[in-house]
């Protein structure tokens, strides 16, 4: 009985040391500005405007993920544009987030039940490199935020967020993301972007051109329910934007207009070039490995 006893009391506190080690043990908080070298993997924390400043390098390891957490007003300085309201990332140095399709690493706020815009973003601002693969973002104001800058974008998921891309005077890559459940897919005005193979559905708007688009490639992209509009032109837009190449669900050459807010709804826009329109999508549209 005394052995049985025994042998219990060690398997307790061998289980309650496990617990302790796996929730009790605080995860680290990042705060400020980050300068050098800097590599993230497990759980990393983010609260208040983190600033990587401008000659650094932020690394993030598959499989982090990086969790926003609450901000008081009082402590948000940083908080109207180009900048958000709530915990942020100001990305003026590298940043470097690759995932696998195993072990993507994700951007969420740390109640994930929360509305979209409870973080900021990641405001990317006139960095050399910042390159996501296989990343997943949730809940934010604007996911990626760029201004002249150098991005690329590629096989990444956002669900619920304010907005899931947006950017202004800035080469960009955006391929293969699934972009589903925002307000708008991808905004943008200025910049030189390359946006192909990117599935884009049941967002309020899917693209949105706010201004003066430049030198672009918009094709082979799949806009299905974005409602009430699957491309929306701003006031800054009235020149065509061409989008051939698309491939539009079950929109037809008839019915495709009535989706758009161009020209065709207020004189003073441009009008959106839609023909050719693909008959099926694109087989790589949006990746594969987040369906």
């Amino acid at each position: 009985m005394l052995n049985f006893i025994t042998l219990s009391a060690v398997r307790l506190f061998f289980f309650l040391l496990a617990c302790s080690l796996l929730s009790c043990v605080p995860k680290p908080v990042v705060r400020g500005e980050l300068q050098g070298q800097i590599k993230w993997q497990g759980e990393v924390h983010v609260q208040g405007d983190v600033i990587l400043a401008e000659g650094s390098v932020l690394t993030i390891a598959p499989g982090t993920k990086v969790v926003f957490l609450p901000l008081p007003d009082a402590m948000d300085d940083l908080n109207q544009h180009p900048y958000f309201p709530g915990s942020e990332i100001i990305v003026r140095g590298q940043i470097i987030a690759q995932g696998t399709a195993r072990e993507p690493i994700q951007f969420q706020f740390v109640d994930p039940t929360a509305e979209p815009g409870s973080w900021g973003g990641l405001n990317i601002e006139g960095s050399e490199r910042a390159h996501f693969e296989f990343c997943i973002f949730r809940q934010s104001d604007s996911a990626i935020h760029a201004r002249n800058s150098w991005v690329v974008v590629e096989n990444c998921l956002f669900e619920h967020n304010l907005v899931g891309i947006r950017f202004h005077d800035t080469n960009i890559l955006i391929e293969k993301n699934l972009l589903q459940n925002n307000d708008a897919g991808i905004r943008f005005h200025f910049g030189s972007p390359v946006i192909c193979k990117n599935l884009l559905r049941n967002n309020g708007k899917g693209l949105f051109i706010t201004s003066e688009p430049r030198e672009y490639t918009i094709e082979n992209n799949s806009f299905i329910g974005n409602s009430p509009y699957e491309v929306s032109l701003g006031e800054g837009v009235q020149e065509a934007v061409v989008l051939k190449n698309n491939f539009w669900g079950k929109q037809t050459t008839a019915s495709l207009p009535g989706k758009l807010y161009d020209g065709r709804k207020d004189d003073w826009l441009g009008t959106v070039d839609f023909l050719p329109m693909r008959s099926i999508p694109d087989p790589d549209v949006g990746g594969q490995w987040n369906r």
